[in-house]
This record gives structure tokens, C-alpha cells and sequence, in this order.
């Protein structure tokens, strides 16, 4: 039985549908490129300009400049009058490619796929060979994880993110013991140490660059309450009325143990605050999902993997909110909740407390 033949038209759909794939994948190159030299945020501050003003502006090289701004052009990202020969950023497009948009900003996110690009070979013999990569082959994961945390937490973390957890905040300002898991360079513990200064807050990380780019910030900012440990999560150890963890339990090796730990340290009437991928541990469900292939994207060039890469359980995607409800459930949590947050597409906040019998 021979196979059908292909239908022309969707054939012809399908091969248009793969050159934009390909076109918003250059786009997002360049996009990055944007973010990182600060032109859309040179441009989102001027009017109509040259090229030769906008370079001169942004203290970039005008050749490259104007290159970049013809994928702009074509991609539809920046407006051109070719009489004068000016371009333009319109405000609409600025306010999802700007710092100054904050959580709404995209462009820094698209600093993922140089990234990917990076490890790609190595990834490529994990499909053949199984197995995954380490921490340090993603040299510059970490600062842009800082990047990223920064864009949300720097504006919801404290207004809108703790007090999900109904009477935190006061319990903050009056001075709890804090933990925050898998904190890399300790953005999350001196946002918070700064604005609940009673309250004493710990960071821990297995990356001793995290740690020492964490401790000089707190440094930096003269808080005395804010500490930070290099240390393996699934070990805690110590007693804590507050338990964070953003953006950390999918990737990390042992998940089921840190879960279990951290149910070790909280303190009875304690809470687990944790971010998480905002998605369904089932395929079917995720279709449609506006970050779909982005989430499974990321989860196969670094969340699984590195996780494999520890000999771990390579959650990725499948930490979706069944599988965190049912892990959270077997580490001895009781009430969980879940909540998002207005401009944080990507999380899902679980606001859990420990099973009363179990504790």
C-alpha cells in the first residue's frame, strides 16, 4: 500500500509557513542584538532619525547600525521613510521591546536563542547519545536568568507576588526566617531583604559564581540581613517560616527530594511560595498555549537537560501544574493554591502550606 500523495495546496501552505519560521527565527536574532547594544531603547527616545544619528546616539558602529536596521525594516519592527532616510520605532512596538516596558518587554528574551545556538552540537549528541550537559556549558545562563528575574521580580515581586500568600507581607514587616531556593545571583533575596528589613533571608545555590555575584550585590546595597550558602537544595537544612523557589524545581535533578526537604525545614505554620512553568504536564493541553514551542524549546536545550546531565530526573515540560500538585501533595504539602501575576505570562504561583496531620 502506497503512501498518498501530498495535497499541492497545504504543501504549498506548509513550505509559506516554514519560511516564516525561518524569517521570525533571523528576527529574533536580530531582536536580541537590539536589546543588547540598547537600540530600541536609543530609538524609543528619539524621533525620526538617520542612521548615521541613531549610531552616533547609541555610540555604536553606523555599518552595523544600518544592517540591523534593515531586518527591522523588512521584519516589520521598524518604520522607514526612504525620502529623508529615517527610521522610526513606533511607540506601540516600543512598549513590548523596551527596559522601560519592564515585564512587558520581549526582547530580552529572545537573548535565549544565541544562547541555544551556543550548545547546540552538544545537544545534538544528547539526542544521539543520550545523557545531558552541565551548568557550565551554559556560560551566560545565569545573567540572563538575573535579567529575566529582574524584569518581573524588580516590579511584582514584593507588591504582587508575596502578598498572594494572604498575611506575608505583614508577617515580613513584623521579621520572619526566609529561604530562597536555587537563587543564582540572589536577586529575589536582596529585593526582599531590602523591603522587609526585620525579616532575615537566606540564598542558596549550587553555582559559586551565583553566590559570589550575590553576596557582592547584598554588599553593594549594605544589607545585614541578607545570606547566601553555596549548597545543594534536596539538603537543606535549618528551620524557616518562608520558602521560595521561582523558576527552580523543573530543572532541578532531584526534585522530589527538594520538595521533601524544604517540607523538612518549613516551619508548621510556614509557606512554600514557588513559581513555576505556567503550562499543562499534558501535551493535548498545551496546544494552542501562546508559548507552546517556545516552552519546549527551552526545556529540551537546557531545562531537561541539564538535569539528565546530573544523573536527574530531567522533569522539563512534564513539570506541569498535575505533576507539581501531585509531587507537592507526596512531599507532605496540604493546601495549595495557585495564582498568576498581571505581566508574567510564563509563571504560575503556587501558594502552599504543609499537611497539618503531617506536620
Amino acid at each position: 500500500m502506497s503512501a498518498r500523495e501530498p495535497d499541492r495546496a497545504e504543501q504549498e501552505e506548509f513550505a509559506g509557513r516554514m519560511v516564516q519560521v525561518l524569517n521570525d527565527a533571523c528576527l529574533g536574532f536580530m531582536i536580541s542584538i537590539g536589546h543588547r547594544t540598547g537600540l530600541f531603547d536609543t530609538m524609543a527616545g528619539l524621533a525620526a532619525s538617520t542612521c548615521a544619528d541613531l549610531a552616533r546616539a547609541a555610540g555604536l558602529h553606523e555599518r552595523y547600525v544600518r544592517e540591523w536596521l534593515g531586518a527591522m525594516v523588512v521584519g516589520g519592527i521598524v518604520e522607514y521613510d526612504p525620502g529623508p532616510g529615517t527610521y522610526r520605532l513606533p511607540p506601540e512596538h516600543a512598549a513590548a521591546l523596551t527596559r522601560a516596558a519592564g515585564p512587558e518587554n520581549l526582547a530580552g528574551m529572545m537573548q535565549y536563542l544565541a544562547l541555544m545556538g551556543e550548545v547546540e552540537e552538544g545537544l545534538v549528541e544528547c539526542f544521539r547519545k543520550g545523557g545531558g550537559m552541565p551548568y557550565s556549558a551554559y556560560p551566560r545562563f545565569q545573567e540572563l536568568q538575573a535579567e529575566e528575574s529582574g524584569r518581573v521580580y524588580d516590579l511584582a515581586l514584593v507588591d504582587g507576588i508575596v502578598p498572594l500568600a494572604p498575611g506575608l507581607p505583614e508577617r515580613l514587616r513584623a521579621g520572619i526566617d526566609a529561604l530562597d531556593l536555587g537563587t543564582g545571583q540572589g536577586r529575589v533575596v536582596n529585593l526582599l531583604a531590602r523591603a522587609f528589613p526585620a525579616s532575615r533571608f537566606t540564598g542558596v545555590d549550587i553555582s559559586e559564581t551565583g553566590i559570589a555575584a550575590a553576596r557582592a550585590e547584598a554588599a553593594a546595597l549594605g544589607l545585614a540581613n541578607a545570606h547566601f550558602e553555596l549548597a545543594d537544595s534536596a539538603g537543606l537544612t535549618g528551620s524557616y517560616d518562608l520558602v521560595t523557589a521561582f523558576d527552580v524545581i523543573h530543572d532541578l535533578a532531584r526534585p522530589a527530594e527538594t520538595l521533601a526537604a524544604v517540607a523538612g525545614v518549613l516551619r508548621p505554620d510556614g509557606v512554600f511560595l514557588m513559581g513555576d512553568i505556567a503550562a499543562s504536564s499534558r501535551l493535548e493541553e498545551n496546544i494552542g498555549h501562546p508559548l507552546g514551542p517556545a516552552l519546549y524549546t527551552l526545556s529540551t536545550f537546557y531545562c531537561m537537560t541539564v538535569s539528565l546531565g546530573e544523573g536527574g530526573a530531567g522533569l522539563g515540560t512534564v513539570w506541569g501544574e498535575q505533576t507539581a500538585r501531585r509531587m507537592l501533595a507526596e512531599a507532605g504539602f496540604g493546601a495549595v493554591e495557585t495564582a498568576q501575576v498581571e505581566g508574567d505570562v510564563l509563571n504560575l504561583y503556587y501558594i502552599v502550606r504543609k499537611d497539618r496531620a503531617a506536620a
